[in-house]
């Protein structure tokens, strides 16, 4: 389940525009995805090139090396809107259980 909200999660903050691996780990600490290493982000961001959800090209850094900046494609955008149905109908079955009463 996590691997699929991660995905979803990282499509839907690239969907908002074009960023790089480091910059996308700190958006998601900022969403409170602490749990998600760096590490981890990689194999995922991976995944979604392969399945042409994104597109990537190295450009100079200001510092240090070059960084591989990710954008959604036609693609991703499609499969972004799957994610957000899908989580829709998750997060509102888990509201339903977690208020239901005893």
């Amino acid at each position: 389940m996590l691997k699929g909200l991660l995905e979803g999660s990282l499509l839907a903050l690239i969907a908002k525009g074009e960023t790089y691996g480091y910059e996308i780990t700190e958006k998601l600490n900022e969403h409170h995805f602490a749990v998600v290493s760096e590490g981890s982000i990689y194999p995922v961001l991976m995944r979604l090139q392969k399945n042409n959800f994104v597109t990537s090209v190295q450009r100079k850094s200001p510092s240090g090396p070059k960084r591989k900046y990710y954008s959604i494609t036609k693609e991703g955008q499609e499969e972004l809107e799957r994610f957000k149905k899908h989580w829709d109908k998750v997060s509102s079955g888990v509201t339903s259980l977690l208020e239901e009463e005893d």
